[in-house]
């Protein structure tokens, strides 16, 4: 049978897929506890499927040695070590956009284009112009690859679905202004040490981030000139949500207290001067409160009367913000629908709301209670992988740990699967839920994919300038693939498996089915 008719069989299974792929188990029987050698059990590897980027074998032996329990307090703790395989981490800091701190790339950024100002028209300024063009389009591609390798060989899968949960949440678009030259430092440094802390100090890291300032526009917020563009989606998008109550006069009113909020001038000579409030001035890195073009007239925020004092007000605010019930149950529910189901159910998203505002915004806490619900696990089988996903889990079970040296393909996957990191225009970031990615055109293209990955000669192991390095089709037919997946193959795959006619094409026939593309 042709390759696109055995592909038209498993799109057909797709679409009267209902119940859960991965048979339940008692969770109580294996939840505390590691399982013995050989298969294992069908509830823990359901579990494992959402608590990272799917399954392979570190992950699998760690949970094996420690148990449920003990795996997930493990992940959420947090350890900071974010530890990767010697060749990954040398490939990360090897990047210029990582290696070089976002002060000196924008300075850098700076003095070129004010060198291009000072030049006359002609070859040589256009030259010029391609070549500043060409650095930002390196430093976004390389920031996009730190993310894909931290997300396939990160030594906390749970921490790694967390940031990319949170660079969707807070979302910015690296093609915006100057993102580009700030997009690695945004991960790295504003969204990566927060993944797990607390909510107030994520949405604090974001609100001061060079990137999130440049492409909401609050750099350009002022006293005399208004923007409204960061305040209203702070509140929209980042933390109460839509019909959560706020006004129109609370956007207005956030604004105002965010006047003021930008970045370190280029120049001293661009400095509006603190006009005997040099006292008030908050610098750190990047980013400046510069209290000349603060609004000190008191607002009225939710309810709440703020004085005009300066920086300080930005923080009684986000405090404010975040310790609304509304804000709890809004990331509650972003979580939810990420992790657990389209539409997460209400009783799930309400525990986890509470332990929200009693921890104070705790976001481990929060995701304990979801990873140890009954919720979770009526969900299994059921959530259909986004592009990210899916990418990162067939690396994952293609590859088993084996260090990629040029990841630019994968980053070119996704970018084809139409979720490429730092690539949504608009603020709201990508879909949450299966109808973003599952329409007829979105499967033929991770058809495309599937096969892709599924030949194995797709240079991901030649170096950049390198002679290619051919490998051939991997076999994911691995022992993970046996323990964990093999034994709960549903009819329709296996059968069309068996009409494989290669390995290539046994590949992309089970990167394409249902088993595979819902967790």
């Amino acid at each position: 049978m042709p390759a696109i008719e055995v592909y038209r069989s498993l799109v057909a299974v797709f679409a009267h897929v209902r119940s859960p792929l991965i048979a339940l188990v008692s969770a109580a029987s294996v939840a505390t506890s590691a399982w013995a050698a050989g298969p294992l059990p069908h509830d823990d590897v359901a579990w494992m499927q959402r608590a990272g980027f799917g399954i392979d074998s570190a992950a699998a032996a760690r949970y094996r040695e420690l148990g449920r329990l003990r795996y997930l307090d493990a992940e959420l703790a947090d350890r900071g070590e974010d530890a990767l395989p010697l060749p990954v981490a040398g490939l990360i800091h090897a990047y210029e956009a990582i290696d070089t701190p976002a002060s000196q790339l924008v300075a850098q950024l700076d003095n070129e284009q004010q060198r291009l100002r000072s030049m006359t028209d002609g070859n040589d300024k256009t030259a010029a112009k391609k070549a500043l063009q060409r650095h930002g389009r390196d430093l976004v591609e390389q920031a996009q690859q730190a993310v894909l390798l931290r997300a396939i060989y990160g030594s906390n899968p749970l921490k790694e679905q967390l940031v990319w949960f949170w660079l969707n949440h807070f979302s910015v678009h690296a093609l915006k202004k100057r993102v580009r030259w700030v997009a690695a430092d945004y991960e790295e440094n504003t969204i990566r040490p927060h993944a797990l802390g607390k909510f107030r100090d994520i949405v604090m890291a974001t609100l001061k981030s060079p990137a999130m300032l440049e492409y909401l526009d609050n750099a350009q917020n002022a006293k005399d000139k208004i923007n409204e563009n960061y305040a209203r989606e702070l509140l929209e998008l980042h933390t109460l949500g839509v019909g959560s109550g706020y006004s129109q006069g609370d956007v207005q009113q956030l604004a105002r207290i965010l006047t003021g909020v930008g970045l370190v001038p280029a120049s001293e000579r661009a400095r509006q001067r603190a006009s005997g409030r040099q006292s008030l001035v908050v610098r750190d890195g990047l980013f400046e409160f510069n209290p000349a073009r603060h609004d000190f007239g008191d607002k009225t925020l939710l309810g709440q009367r703020i004085k005009g004092s300066g920086f300080h007000e930005v923080e009684q605010a986000v405090d404010l913000i975040v310790r609304q019930p509304a804000c709890a149950a809004f990331v509650s529910r972003q979580l939810a629908e990420y992790f657990v189901a389209d539409q997460p159910p209400p009783s799930l998203v309400a525990k986890m709301a509470r332990t929200f505002l009693r921890s104070d915004g705790n976001i481990a806490d929060v995701m304990r209670v979801m990873f140890t619900s009954k919720e979770l696990s009526a969900s299994y089988g059921k959530k259909f992988k986004d592009p990210m996903q899916f990418v990162v889990s067939s690396v994952h079970l293609a590859y088993d740990g084996k260090p990629i040296v040029n990841p630019a393909r994968v980053a070119g996957w996704l970018r084809q699967l139409g979720e490429p990191v730092f690539g949504r225009s608009t603020p709201d970031g990508w879909p949450l839920d299966a109808a973003g990615w599952s329409s007829s055109g979105q499967m033929a293209r991770r058809f495309e994919i599937a096969r892709a990955i599924g030949a194995g000669n797709n240079a991901l192991f030649t170096p950049a300038g390198g002679d290619r390095v051919d490998t051939g089709p991997p076999r994911l037919t691995t022992p993970i693939y046996h323990d964990a997946i093999e034994p709960r193959l549903m009819a329709a795959t296996r059968a069309a498996l068996d009409k494989a006619g290669s390995q290539q094409e046994w590949n992309t026939y089970f990167l394409s089915s249902p088993d595979f593309n819902y967790r």
